[in-house]
């Protein structure tokens, strides 16, 4: 191939569909790994956010879980990002469709579209090494190549699917032929490809122009890109979100990138790059980037050791004390603790699909439920009454709501509340109550500039979420309709 010269604007494609299951109890279905600071401060997603920060790239899309579209817009918006758009998927159908989408939308307003496909829940501890490999591979995907970006094996790791390189493609300093993917290999099958030197560790990262990618995806899969072009045509504009047609989007394959395309192309390149990456899919991987101590543990939060070695304790409530014991990993939130042996961790999965299989609430969600105008917390529940912990966000409110089974009373602790009660509309402070009987329409607003805090409690015979009648709503949530689940009703 001979390179045009040229590097046009990049747009990165953010793929935000995990669930995150084997960082359970942190990471739950409906607010998974990639929206926790697990690594840093910032949350995952909002690290993979800022790493694009820079001229060469256009405002990103983001495809992410209906479930999950105001967390990501939240959590966008607290770093100061303006997606290009927000992406929501009705159904998981894995990596290929997603990508498939935002090509078929890029194509739309430029032919010569290059994106850059990124999972949301990566870490890369030298984003300087990402980008220079990015512009290495701009020139080779602006030809015509699909690449993909290969990490430079730190040890021999039977967890990741590996890439062997082949010859440099010409015209493109940094870049090589892939000649063949390979699945997760056992140790031995590992040791032999470190030693080799030629094989990488497979990112899931990948830059190519829409078009070509639809090209292969057309030759290879062409019933995934009809119904992606079916569910795009048929999609709805939900306030800032572009919802997916369910049915279509139901009928694509479901795929990944490697599968669909990279193992069957004949176009595929490679960019080794060392950035200090992890894909971050068990715990034993925050042991493997964490600053260890002297006695090689890892700690976060209230924890106390005592001989002990090789250990990852994170706490995020109370106290965690471990004595004597060597390779294991403790997680500690607020309704759950999780003790593995740091060899077994991806076993959390099984634990986290039995908890689904058996609809435990501690599979879905935390005690702690965010929605789009702020968060509550359970604090306690009995046979006839429930106690929350509201907090709402500075300009927000509530849908304007009737119980037929329950009553509310509201005790404001921070802020101000302006509460809507039938035809009235009264403001409540700090230290005062306000009663909000069975079946009257009411709302809550935070018509101020600090969060607002209040303690519910709810009186009555029936206590779910699903004993809302929405009459009106700021966030398009006016009926409980298949896009939802009952966890979003409040």
């Amino acid at each position: 191939m001979k390179s045009k010269g040229v590097e046009g604007t990049i747009t990165p494609v953010i793929l935000s569909g995990g669930s995150g299951s084997r960082l359970w109890p942190l990471s739950r279905s409906l607010y998974p790994k990639q929206f926790l600071p697990l690594a840093s401060e910032l949350t995952m997603m909002q690290e993979t956010v800022l790493r694009i920060v820079d001229k060469r790239f256009a405002r990103p899309f983001v495809i992410c879980n209906e479930e999950h579209r105001f967390i990501v817009a939240e959590q966008l918006r607290a770093r100061a990002c303006q997606p290009a758009e927000i992406i929501l998927e009705p159904v998981g159908r894995n990596t290929a469709p997603a990508a498939c989408v935002a090509a078929l939308k890029l194509l739309e307003t430029d032919k010569d579209a290059l994106m850059l496909v990124m999972p949301s829940d990566h870490v890369i501890v030298y984003p300087e090494r990402f980008l220079e490999a990015v512009s290495r591979a701009a020139g080779a995907a602006a030809d015509g190549a699909l690449v993909t970006f290969g990490i430079t094996p730190e040890h021999a790791e039977t967890g990741y699917g590996y890439i062997k390189a082949g010859a440099a493609l010409e015209g493109h300093d940094g870049v090589c032929a892939v000649e063949r993917f390979v699945e997760k290999p056992d140790q031995p099958t590992a040791t032999s490809y470190l030693e080799d030197g030629s094989y990488l560790w497979n990112s899931g990262i990948f830059l190519f122009s829409a078009a070509a990618y639809l090209a292969e995806l057309e030759r290879h899969t062409p019933a995934m890109v009809a119904a992606c072009r079916a569910a795009l045509s048929q999609a709805e504009r939900d306030l800032m979100f572009c919802r997916l047609a369910s049915a279509a989007f139901d009928a694509s394959p479901s795929d990944s990138i490697d599968y669909a395309v990279m193992e069957k192309t004949g176009r595929a390149a490679v960019v080794p790059v060392s950035m200090g990456w992890n894909d971050v899919g068990a715990w034993s991987a925050l042991w493997d980037i964490g600053n260890r101590d002297a006695s090689g543990n890892v700690t976060q939060g209230d924890v106390i050791l005592h001989n002990t070695r090789d250990t990852y304790v994170r706490s995020d409530h109370r106290l965690v004390a471990v004595a004597g014991l060597d390779n294991i990993v403790v997680i500690e939130t607020d309704d759950a603790v999780l003790v593995t042996d740091r060899a077994h961790a991806q076993d959390v999965k099984q634990i986290a699909e039995r908890l689904k299989v058996e609809e435990r609430p501690e599979h879905a969600c935390h005690t702690t439920v965010h929605r789009p105008w702020g968060s509550y917390r359970g604090v306690d529940r009995g046979k006839r009454f429930q106690v929350k912990r509201i907090v709402v966000n500075p300009g927000e409110r509530l849908s304007l709501q009737l119980h037929h089974h329950r009553a509310e009373h509201w005790i404001v602790v921070q802020g101000t509340a302006l509460v809507t009660r039938g035809e009235e509309r009264l403001f409540f402070y700090e230290d005062q109550s306000v009663y909000i009987p069975m079946g009257t329409p009411h709302r809550l607003e935070n018509p101020g500039k600090v969060p607002l805090h209040l303690i519910e409690i709810q009186t009555g015979g029936y206590l779910g979420e699903d004993d809302i009648i929405r009459l009106d709503d700021a966030y398009g949530r006016t009926a409980l309709t298949h896009h939802q689940t009952t966890e979003e009703a409040l």
